[in-house]
């Protein structure tokens, strides 16, 4: 992703470190604000017919709307509503550092912002606390989390489970639905895109080498993973021997390997 690489380097020093920590403060600060005077929030929503009318700090507060779900948390979901935004801020800042996780964080709320706008729905960012949440899955994807505070489940397990309600939405909404859908997640398919890709192609790749071991253990046929390119020998032949691929993509015995070997 050299583009990211060139904004770091001339915008590195304006990342804000711990941004969901500041998510977090924010939240709490309109949760406590809501419970005293419920009629708060109504500052703070994505409304698009009152951003037209001037109130364009909402492009912004609805962010800080703490939910679980789409469901306004108690004092307790609220504390570990906390707790797990520190936990998905700290980790993402770990595997990307502060500057990457600015950059998705701003293409999301982007995003998420058209999508309201598309829909004329959304108030609290559903979406791009999704993103957050599946971006964390991408690199923490066996952490353990506790679901409604009791049941142990996996990171990826909630993941998997968020992504088939986003292709349950897909399938069954309007083509406006989709469009915001398509838009919310914009962040999430810049960045992992081309590895989502990439995991396609693998899976693929090893299903088709798994059929193909079948089908020639049953006709009986040899299988191995290495053959020289020039007399043949393969590691069920000379279990000692040793292969490797030259430049030119073909793989030989170190007897016959080219001397522009690769690896």
């Amino acid at each position: 992703m050299s583009w990211l690489t060139r904004l770091e380097k001339k915008f590195g020093h304006l990342a804000i470190h711990g941004l969901l920590r500041y998510v977090a403060a924010l939240a709490s600060l309109c949760f406590i604000l809501a419970k005293v005077q419920p009629e708060y929030l109504d500052f703070l929503w994505l409304d698009w017919n009152r951003v037209m009318q001037g109130e364009v700090w909402r492009l912004f507060t609805y962010v800080f709307i703490p939910s679980m779900g789409g469901i306004f948390p108690d004092w307790l979901g609220m504390v570990f509503y906390v707790m797990f935004l520190f936990w998905m801020g700290d980790g993402l800042d770990r595997a990307w550092g502060a500057f990457r996780f600015n950059v998705f964080f701003l293409i999301g709320m982007l995003g998420t912002t058209v999508g309201a706008f598309i829909v004329k729905g959304d108030p609290t960012g559903g979406y791009l606390h999704m993103t957050v949440f599946l971006a964390f899955a991408r690199f923490y994807p066996d952490e353990w989390i506790r679901l409604f505070y009791l049941l142990p489940v996996k990171v990826k397990w909630l993941a998997w489970l968020d992504g088939a309600f986003l292709c349950f939405a897909f399938l069954q909404g309007g083509n406006s639905n989709r469009v915001a859908i398509i838009a919310g997640l914009a962040n999430y398919f810049l960045f992992f895109g081309r590895d989502i890709i990439n995991d396609i192609k693998m899976h693929r790749e090893i299903v088709e080498r798994r059929a193909k071991f079948q089908r020639d253990v049953r006709e009986g046929r040899e299988e191995t993973l290495h053959r020289c390119k020039v007399c043949g020998l393969t590691e069920v032949q000379s279990p000692h021997a040793e292969f490797r691929i030259s430049a030119d993509g073909e793989e030989y015995c170190t007897e016959h390997l080219p001397k522009r070997a690769v690896s």
